[in-house]
């Protein structure tokens, strides 16, 4: 789904930001293909430049930010 925007606390801690994307190469099922090794994604939004990852929870959150942070995609670091 799309839903990335719930003010829930709960769901804003299990949301991941995903900044420096190049979503002009970048689309949303790459975006869940790479980050759904980490947990169940409920929402999914991909913005010019940015996107959101909505898990189920916290620490699906937690090791997708710790696995993905730096990492090099279409020629931009996360």
């Amino acid at each position: 789904s799309n839903v990335t925007n719930k003010t829930d606390p709960r769901s804003l801690n299990s949301r991941v930001f995903i900044g420096n994307l190049n979503t002009l190469v970048v689309k949303k099922s790459d975006v869940e293909a790479i980050f759904a090794k980490y947990g169940k994604i409920v929402g999914c939004s991909v913005h010019k430049g940015f996107a959101f990852v909505q898990y189920v929870n916290e620490r699906n959150a937690r090791a997708a930010v710790a696995g993905e942070d730096g990492r090099m995609i279409a020629g931009q670091v996360l």
